[in-house]
Formats: C-alpha cells, sequence, structure tokens
C-alpha cells in the first residue's frame, strides 16, 4: 500500500497544497477534493500533466464531494488530509469573523474524514485556526496528537523572511519561532531567534524587532489588503505541505504547530502553538522550548484566550 494524501478544498489554498505534495513525490496519491462540480478533476488533469516536466509519478485523483457525504470514499485509506475548506477572509475582516460559517463546514468535513480514512492524520488549515484545529478533532473523535493545525510554519516563515529582509541576510541564516495562537495573541519569540548562530537581539535593536513582531502578527491581514480577493496562499501551502511531508515520512522533524498541549509550560487542556515533534502518528510529544519570563506569560495569556473560545466549539 503506497502513501496516499488528501487536501479538502481545490480553492488556492487547496490546489497549491495539491501541487507541493505531488511535486514531492513522496505519495502515491493526492485526492483534491471540492464541492464545485468538476474543479478538482480539472486541476488533477493539469497536474498530472506537469509530471513530465517536473519529473514526479504522484499520481493525482480530483473528485467533487457533496453535503451528503458523496464522493467521500474517493478519500479511503489517505495517511493525512489536510483540510483547506472553509471561507478566506475579506479586507477588514479578522478570522474570528469566519468562526460560524467554517465550523458548520469543517464539521461536515471531520465527520467524513473519520468514516472513510479513520486512521489518517489530520492537519487543519481553515480560519479562525485554533479554533477549528480543536472542532475538528471533537467531529473526529480521533486521539488529540492525530489532529493539528498549521499556524507556527507559516508565522515563524514571514518572521524569518522579515528579519532577514531587514538585515539583507541569505533566509536560511536566520532562525525565528512563533508560539501561541494564530491571531492576536501570537508568540513571537525571540531569545530563541538567531542571525548566522548570534542572538536576534545582538544584531538588531529592540524597537526594530517589536515592529517585525507586530508585521507578523498582522502578516496575514497585510496580504489580504492587497489581494482584497482572497487571502495568502503560497506560504501558508508550503507550510502545510512540510507537515504533511513529515507525517508521511514518520521524521520526526520539530516544528511548530497547533497542537494539544497537556501540562507543558505549565498549561493543559487545550489546543495552542508549540513547537512538537512530528511523524506517522502526527504529534510525537510537544517539545518545551527554553523561554524568558515575558515570552512564557504571554503564551500562558493566548493559552487563556484561545481556551475560552474553544469552549464555545463543541457546540457548533
Amino acid at each position: 500500500m503506497g502513501k496516499k494524501v488528501t487536501v479538502v478544498g481545490a480553492g488556492f489554498y487547496g490546489s497549491t497544497t495539491a501541487q507541493r505534495l505531488a511535486e514531492y513525490d513522496v505519495f502515491d496519491t493526492v485526492v483534491i477534493t471540492d464541492i464545485i462540480e468538476g474543479k478538482p478533476a480539472g486541476i488533477a488533469l493539469d497536474l498530472n500533466q506537469s509530471r513530465a516536466v517536473e519529473g514526479f509519478e504522484t499520481t493525482v485523483v480530483g473528485v467533487t464531494t457533496d453535503k451528503n457525504g458523496e464522493g467521500y470514499e474517493a478519500i479511503e485509506g489517505s495517511d493525512v488530509v489536510v483540510i483547506t475548506a472553509g471561507l478566506p477572509r475579506k479586507p477588514g475582516m479578522s478570522r474570528m469573523d469566519l468562526l460560524e460559517t467554517n465550523a458548520k463546514i469543517v464539521r461536515q468535513v471531520a465527520e467524513n474524514v473519520a468514516k472513510y480514512a479513520p486512521n489518517a492524520v489530520v492537519i487543519v488549515v481553515s480560519n479562525p485556526l485554533d479554533e477549528m484545529t480543536a472542532l475538528a478533532q471533537i467531529a473526529t473523535q480521533f486521539p488529540r496528537n492525530r489532529v493539528l493545525g498549521q499556524a507556527g510554519m507559516l508565522d515563524t516563515a514571514r518572521f524569518t523572511n522579515f528579519v532577514a529582509e531587514a538585515l539583507s541576510v541569505p533566509v536560511k541564516s536566520v532562525k525565528t519561532l512563533t508560539l501561541g495562537s494564530h491571531g492576536d495573541t501570537m508568540v513571537p519569540v525571540p531569545s530563541q531567534s538567531t542571525v548566522d548562530g548570534k542572538p536576534l537581539r545582538e544584531v538588531m535593536p529592540a524597537e526594530q524587532i517589536e515592529e517585525l513582531v507586530v508585521r507578523t502578527r498582522n502578516g496575514g491581514a497585510e496580504v489580504v489588503a492587497l489581494l482584497k480577493t482572497g487571502s495568502a496562499y503560497y506560504a501558508p501551502s508550503a507550510a502545510a505541505a512540510r507537515m504533511a511531508k513529515a507525517v508521511a515520512e514518520d521524521s520526526g522533524e520539530v516544528m511548530p504547530v497547533c497542537a494539544w498541549v497537556d501540562g507543558e509550560y505549565g498549561i493543559s487542556g487545550v489546543y495552542l502553538g508549540v513547537e512538537a515533534e512530528i511523524g506517522a502518528q502526527g504529534v510525537k510529544r510537544v517539545v518545551e522550548t527554553d523561554l524568558d519570563a515575558d515570552e512564557l506569560a504571554a503564551l500562558k495569556e493566548a493559552a487563556e484566550a484561545v481556551r475560552a473560545k474553544q469552549s464555545d466549539i463543541s457546540s457548533m
């Protein structure tokens, strides 16, 4: 049995994620689904025709699904399911504005995933991220380690890019970290951020770090405001695809993700942005990073803010 990954939602985010996953050539099959008749099949046909040029053998399959769950049998046996379904933000909208609309969509998708791919690891990318990850776990009833959210990988990538641009250094020489929530209570971690191995605080003044932290926190909104229709998808899809690859390869790679926290950092019973070791069963373990006192306080604050919203989720 070869590896199989499903991407639910064939919008810009979903189709770009499917493309990245296919081009990795680590899966036998990439399934892409959508409720728009014919769209996933068209994307699959187009992607399969790129195989000879890009040199990958992964087969892409596109399937139209409906609200009654028809079509979902195509995802059967998936090792990983990436849920991108839901509405993107429009200019001026917060991620929380999408809560009710996307909760209905994510619940319906998650129930079908549980039915047809009961052993899958689920990676949620629908917004508001922390809440939708919690909802997907409730709706699938999967063990919590097998449901995780994509946020920290993206936020960290944005922070890294901003630092590299500000200092005119190669991106690969910069290491940053963001934890907390995907939104207002995001916690960038300057104490764990370096440039060419030197602490960020030694090479950049505090007020400039703070400016880049704010820009990172508003990173999605900045893109939305420029695009005017839809939201970011190149960087987000890169982040989600890397997570799916780590699961497929059982790599044990440590990544910032939205994971269930149960005792780490003195925080319990909440989905939160933390570093975690990723493998075939999803989160192998949450990695407790050394934080300074301010960063730890901010992470605990983020946990409480997210907890308050996640408690409303079960009734949605």
